[in-house]
């Protein structure tokens, strides 16, 4: 049996793939289903978590709904300081384990992963859509309460909109992270890529071979995901140029192109 197994660098890897390509499959889509799940669920949290930190608290206002305000933008701070300050892996490790001993809620390997993932993009998230409202000028929330919008009005009309475009490039960003963090959730035994990766590799003990296959599996990943966010921001800025019209006021014409068009009420 040990005569017909491959001996080149290549040919296990081709070996390898034959015999565990099946497993290398689930895992990768494993990955991606916890990844973007996950970051979806994590800008959901994130937006919301951001909109309420940016509520400025007015000292004239009702002292118990300004004393809940406070103590709300606190805990949610905390709970941002808190995920962003410790490691996915640790955090898998207690959520995981933590949910029986102390909730006696018996959670699935899938299930803690997902919800380890998108509470620690959420975190993340926070913080960049805090920024990126804090990056609008001020001049437009202050217009939109001059005309008797709400806090919740001007953030989902006038605010987010401009702010989801501006951290686009942040959320790709924390997709193709999740992507890669996944690896971790392997302590908890979320049969990812990493995972499958050490259950083929442990096999024929082809640590080396096993692993260039993993790599150029995330590789392609991160590389696709990449390019699709790229082409989602394209479409978001709209078209690379715009038809301008230009007036001569003078002639009483506009001038669209090459084509000139003849208005009434033109100075003369």
């Amino acid at each position: 049996m040990t005569s017909n197994l491959p001996e080149g660098f290549f040919q296990w890897v081709w070996y390898l793939l034959q015999q565990y390509g099946t497993l290398f499959i689930q895992g990768a889509l494993y990955t991606l289903l916890i990844a973007v799940i996950g970051t979806i669920a994590g800008c959901i949290i994130g937006f919301l978590v951001g909109i309420v930190r940016t509520i400025e608290v007015n000292p004239e206002a009702n002292k118990i709904k300004s004393g809940l305000l406070k103590g709300v933008q606190w805990i949610l701070t905390a709970y941002v300081e808190f995920f962003r300050g410790t490691p996915m892996i640790v955090q898998s490790m207690v959520i995981f384990y933590g949910a029986m001993e102390v909730f006696g809620i018996d959670m699935s390997p899938l299930a803690a992963g997902l919800l380890v993932v998108s509470i620690n993009t959420g975190a993340y998230m926070a913080e960049t859509v805090r920024g990126g409202i804090a990056s609008i000028d001020p001049g437009q929330t202050e217009g939109a309460k001059a005309i008797g919008m709400t806090h919740f009005q001007t953030m989902l009309y006038i605010v987010l909109p401009q702010t989801l475009r501006n951290i686009m490039p942040q959320i790709g960003n924390n997709l193709i992270i999740n992507i890669k963090d996944t690896s971790v959730l392997n302590v908890i035994s979320v049969t990812e890529l990493y995972f499958a990766g050490k259950s083929a590799a442990g096999a024929y003990y082809k640590y080396f071979e096993v692993f260039f296959i993993i790599c150029v599996i995330y590789f392609v990943m991160n590389l696709a995901v990449s390019r699709l966010l790229r082409f989602i921001e394209k479409k978001m800025d709209g078209p690379d140029s715009y038809k301008l019209v230009t007036s001569d006021y003078m002639s009483g014409e506009i001038t669209e192109n090459s084509s000139t068009i003849k208005i009434k009420g033109g100075k003369q």
